[in-house]
């Protein structure tokens, strides 16, 4: 072992003035090159393992693209010692998040947090896939696999509005052969070419101990762990040395424009890209300021120029993506319906002059930074942050501890610097433009634009690889000088402790409740304020009310309500939902007190500005054309009015209809405030670094600020459930993948049986890859990215739902799976089901309380329902007492395909015809004829 740092190492991050915050951790090499880092946290009994690998797209060769990803998927599937199903499996019986990993320019990494005990277990399969793996994959595992990525680009590139605009910029920011010319994902021509001796060759050249960093945060001991990381990483064999690549800036020799029709678009986007810089570069910080100064919020000269002055978009884009390499520099606008992107053009030229004239004040510098030390904050509040931040500055900056230079950089940043990048990289500057228009809307296209080469797929029946992934591969095993062939025995029982809840009744009726937490030195809150869309008269009433809301106060302009906001670092969000409106809030807990006095402003002040008004109308009616050529919203949409008709509130989408918003007044929201919002429908949830007394006293002064008024919820009976199965379709021409949505009305969260059925969920789609759903769809068929089912509740009504994106060639096998599945589902459920089912749920446990989100969630269940504090671990002995017969009682009763509505959205020319073999009856067309 080659030790880089013998002594433990304690970082210190200070803010001039402000609250430091303290990262210790360890670090150490062993003979073989693998660098492990150690941080320990006993916030938590659990323990986060990030295993990341120096390779990323980047490393592949041109024609060769894809296998990086690739391997991000194959590596969880089977190892010589951990079988099949690999990681997948071993994460459901322990308790762990979800074995989960992703794929980068630059690095994979493969990342979950499970409780503390099984510390051994994840190490020993860890160094399984690193040194006993390669042999487990073979023709047959490579081909399904193949599939499953096909289907992962089909959901978010290919059947996805915009999808193709990172292929067109790469292509034409980087010279051919650039390592960042291609996607991460791959081209599907390559895919198609590949190899078994071709990915096998990738792997050994790059998933290497001397390409690897090991990161474990979390509660254990660092004595035992280095223990178990020689045991079973030691005799892993170091792998060729491996030089780092040369930087290599993107170059555009002249300006570029391209244009493309997309299918899936029904609004006209123009994005601009300039070359910038690598990560870590001294100019980046200043880049990241620009980026965020010049399009982010009221203040910004592309939000006061193309937004208010001449109404051409809702919002711009921008941001500054540094990579290993090289970075680029992104401004993006997505028009409103009909605008030639050359008006836009000219609004962009006129920003920058009004930038140019003005600069960047010292103030608003300082409300930027102000957010990155919050959002710093956030990113580290888990033992999965944590182990991911000390990985990535170790690959890329060369030491774990570069946080401290890093906001150092960061916190240096001057006007004057943010001028200069402006000058040095945007202003006069070469840059590639990419206009995405509608199908037939060619005229909104930038002028002198070019058309860009852009592959698309044909669907056509019966094209793909066959495959039988089901069976076992024979190969020679790994030799080994321990026994690998037995799982490493659990660690001592992690003591699972309830974070103390408080509560405090407020005057009016107000309630809330509180858990303390230091680990950060933030506040998250949110008031909860019951009704929400249930209380609307007019579609789409609830959600312009919480939006206008934002839109300033009695005493503050809205630009100047948003700069008071982030010059506290703080961020305040009010949204509705089905059966509430939701204030959230998130500040550095030194600043709680001032960001509540600007929660009270904003829910007893609200400054009513017609600009405004008329502002977000515009916006409501961008997004609500965009989900009318999204796959996955017009699924949603359809789904709710099939479940519930399309009348009835539960189907009605909460941003309304265009011809509604357009008729909204002032009055009809200030109506809905008056009888919406008061004290006496307020829960109040806290999670943060200040004791009790100090949240308390600024909600008080809210409260009793707060008008007492009586709000009236509607009683909404649901709707009585088909007596028989009923197939819908609808029509989205030329999708290259079908969405599936299946279900019926169940369960409200507080019926006695929703919990139970929650856990007989768990096999069929709710246990991630230890589901059948999973298992059949994607590992064993290749017809799709994911799949997961659900019960969903509330105190009101509940669903049941499986959902997936599946391959349109086989739309209909998909859908005969799945209802093989469901019919069979209570009789097959085995004692080995029960099992899983019940170690994953009770050990699971032990992250329940992890994060300041999870805390709030269950501050939520308490005050929604009357659930005591220790609801969760009560819930242990109804999985204990789970039966098979209960089970199969369960999934009789609520999981019975022949009564559920069976939705497919996606092209009907080559797939309605076909779903008649489905045997539910008449396929009944939504749209069309």
């Amino acid at each position: 072992m080659k030790k880089i740092y013998g002594l433990l190492l304690l970082l210190i991050l200070t803010v001039p003035g402000k609250a430091q915050m303290k990262i210790d951790y360890e670090t150490f090499k062993l003979d073989n090159g693998l660098t492990v880092i150690f941080h320990v946290d006993r916030s938590d009994p659990v323990v986060s393992v990030n295993l990341t690998a120096h390779v990323g797209s980047a490393r592949e060769k041109e024609g060769r693209t894809g296998f990086a990803h690739l391997f991000e998927h194959l590596l969880f599937l089977e190892s010589e010692n951990l079988g099949k199903g690999g990681l997948d499996k071993l994460t459901a019986r322990i308790g762990g998040s979800g074995a989960n990993g992703s794929t980068s320019r630059d690095r994979t990494n493969y990342l979950q947090t499970v409780p503390s005990d099984a510390l051994e277990k994840m190490l020993w399969a860890e160094a399984d896939k690193l040194g006993w793996f390669i042999n487990t994959v073979t023709d047959p595992v490579l081909a399904k696999e193949k599939q499953v990525v096909k289907n992962e680009k089909r959901q978010g590139v290919d059947n996805a509005p915009y999808g193709h605009t990172e292929y067109v910029i790469d292509k034409a920011l980087y010279p051919a052969g650039h390592p960042y010319s291609w996607q991460v994902i791959g081209s599907l021509e390559d895919l198609d070419r590949a190899t078994l001796d071709d990915v096998k060759e990738f792997f050994r050249r790059w998933y290497v101990p001397n390409n690897v960093t090991l990161v474990v945060a979390g509660d254990f001991d660092t004595k035992q762990a280095r223990q178990w990381v020689h045991r079973y990483f030691d005799e892993i064999k170091r792998g060729p040395e491996i030089p780092r690549q040369e930087k290599q800036p993107g170059v555009v020799k002249e300006k570029v424009k391209l244009y493309h029709e997309d299918n899936f678009a029904r609004l006209p986007e123009l994005t601009y890209v300039w070359p910038s810089v690598e990560l870590y570069h001294a100019d980046t910080y200043a880049l990241d300021v620009l980026a965020s100064y010049l399009t982010a919020g009221k203040r910004a000269p592309f939000y006061r120029v193309l937004v208010e002055k001449h109404k051409l978009c809702s919002e711009v884009d921008g941001y500054n993506y540094s990579s290993e390499l090289s970075g680029q520099f992104h401004l993006a606008v997505r028009a409103f319906a009909g605008k030639d992107l050359d008006e836009v053009a000219a609004g962009i030229t006129e920003a920058f002059a009004l930038f140019e004239k003005e600069g960047i004040a010292q103030k608003d510098l300082d409300r930027i930074k102000a957010g990155q030390e919050r959002r710093f904050y956030n990113s580290l509040s888990s033992v999965l942050g944590k182990g991911a931040t000390l990985a990535q500055y170790s690959i890329f900056a060369g030491d774990p501890g570069y946080v401290e230079k890093d906001i150092q950089h960061m916190l240096a940043v001057t006007p004057d610097d943010v001028m200069r990048v402006y000058k040095k990289y945007i202003k006069d500057k070469n840059y590639v433009a990419t206009s995405f228009v509608p199908k037939g809307s060619l005229q909104l296209a930038l002028e002198g634009s070019v058309k860009a080469d852009v592959v698309e797929e044909k669907i056509v029946e019966g094209a793909e690889e066959t495959f039988d992934s089901s069976v076992q591969a024979t190969y020679e095993k790994t030799p080994s000088v321990i026994n690998r062939s037995q799982e490493p025995p659990y660690g001592k029982v992690p003591d699972v402790k309830v974070p103390p809840v408080w509560e405090q009744a407020l005057e009016k009726g107000a309630k809330v409740y509180g858990i303390q937490n230091n680990e950060v030195p933030l506040v998250q809150l949110n008031i909860r304020i019951d009704g929400g869309q249930l209380l609307e008269d007019k579609p789409g009433t609830a959600n312009l009310t919480a939006r206008m809301l934002m839109m300033g106060t009695k005493n503050k302009t809205p630009e100047q309500l948003e700069e008071a906001i982030q010059q506290l670092g703080s961020q305040i969000h009010v949204a509705p939902s089905k059966e509430a409106l939701v204030v959230s809030v998130s500040t550095l807990a030194r600043n709680y007190e001032a960001t509540l006095a600007l929660v009270r402003e904003i829910l007893l002040e609200p400054r009513w500005d017609a600009k405004e008004l008329e502002l977000l109308k515009s916006a409501v009616a961008s997004q609500l054309r965009q989900q009318e050529a999204n796959p996955n919203s017009i699924a949603v949409n359809q789904f709710a009015g099939l479940l519930y008709g399309k009348e009835h509130i539960y189907a009605r989408n909460l941003l309304g209809n265009i011809e509604a918003v357009n008729t909204l007044t002032m009055e009809d929201l200030k109506a809905f405030y008056g009888k919406a919002l008061a004290p006496s429908v307020a829960r109040i949830h806290v999670v943060g670094a200040l004791d009790k007394n100090k949240v308390i006293s600024p909600l008080q002064q809210l409260v009793s600020a707060w008008p007492a008024k009586t709000v009236k919820i509607p009683a909404f009976t649901a709707p009585a459930a088909p007596s028989g199965a009923r197939v819908w379709f609808y029509n989205i021409p030329d999708a290259k993948q079908s969405v599936v949505k299946i279900g019926n009305l169940a369960l409200k969260a507080t019926d006695k049986d929703f919990y139970p059925a929650t856990v007989a969920n768990y096999i069929l789609g709710g246990g991630g890859f230890a589901s059948r759903l999973t298992q059949e769809l994607r590992e064993s068929k290749g017809y799709t990215y994911g799949v997961y089912s659900a019960f969903s509740g509330s105190g009101y009504t509940g669903t049941f739902e499986i959902s997936s994106g599946v391959r349109t060639n086989v739309t209909l096998e998909s859908l005969q799976s799945i209802l093989a599945i469901l019919r069979n589902y209570g009789p097959s459920f085995t004692p080995e089901d029960l099992e899983t089912t019940q170690g994953f749920l009770i050990k699971s446990q032990a992250r329940a309380f992890e994060t300041a989100g999870a805390k709030l969630a269950v501050l939520e269940n308490i005050s929604k329902y009357g659930w005591k504090p220790t609801y969760v671990k009560d819930r242990e002995q109804i999985v204990k007492k789970m039966t098979l017969e209960e089970i199969r009682r369960l999934a009789t009763r609520y999981l019975n395909p022949d009564n559920m509505i069976w939705l497919v959205a996606g092209d009907a020319t080559t797939q309605l015809e076909r779903l008649k073999a489905l045997g539910l009856g008449e396929v009944q067309l939504i749209n069309g004829k």
